[in-house]
């Protein structure tokens, strides 16, 4: 009987993964099994920039989309996809309330070279869960478990093609809201950036 939720290891995840994870009492397991799916938030992320939503995707080796375990998935350093993120980051959270208070620490994620993205998601998670001031126990699963139980299986419920309704979530400020109002569920970093300390108290 399986008595931990399965979650998938994403890159900077959005606010419901956190908020799904808080409502599980932090009892889970991070999928380390499955076959990497393409076009998930495994190596993608959402903030708010200037001009709406702007999806950071991590690119990935060509291979690594076809029956490679997400552990086993190397990241393609062929340009220099880091400093387009951090760029992003800059421009889209300069003005933010909190973003001068965690840059220096988040910057390093963006200057060292890593290989895996398991490697890399599962570090920012450390780091997150820090920040956020939580402290659960990471784990993962050992084997792949196909039929797994509905309730407790969140590896394809956190889409970022699902739509998700403002009414879902408690607006807070956001650095342009006052172009296109509140946006839902970003990646947490713009919880983080906007909110700071303050962004534990979200969920």
């Amino acid at each position: 009987m399986q008595s931990s939720a399965i979650f998938p290891l994403f890159y900077l995840p959005p606010v419901a993964y956190f908020s799904g994870l808080k409502e599980l009492n932090y009892n889970f397991l991070i999928e380390r099994e499955e076959h990497f799916p393409k076009q998930t938030y495994r190596n993608r992320a959402r903030i708010y920039s200037p001009n709406g939503d702007l999806d950071l995707i991590v690119p990935v080796l060509k291979g690594s989309k076809v029956h490679t375990k997400v552990k086993d998935v190397k990241i393609s350093n062929d340009f220099n996809w880091q400093r387009l993120h951090w760029k992003s980051f800059e421009s889209c959270y300069r003005n933010s309330a909190y973003f001068e208070y965690y840059e220096d620490e988040f910057v390093r994620f963006y200057e060292q070279p890593f290989d895996y993205l398991f490697d890399f998601n599962f570090q920012l998670l450390e780091w997150l869960f820090k920040q956020l001031k939580i402290k659960p126990e990471l784990d993962f699963t050992s084997e792949y478990v196909k039929d797994a139980e509905p309730e407790l299986d969140f590896r394809t419920k956190l889409h970022f093609k699902k739509n998700t309704t403002v009414t879902d979530f408690k607006p807070y400020f956001q650095v342009f809201d006052d172009r296109q109002g509140f946006k839902p569920n970003l990646s947490i970093t713009d919880l983080l950036f906007n909110q700071g300390p303050q962004a534990k108290n979200y969920f």
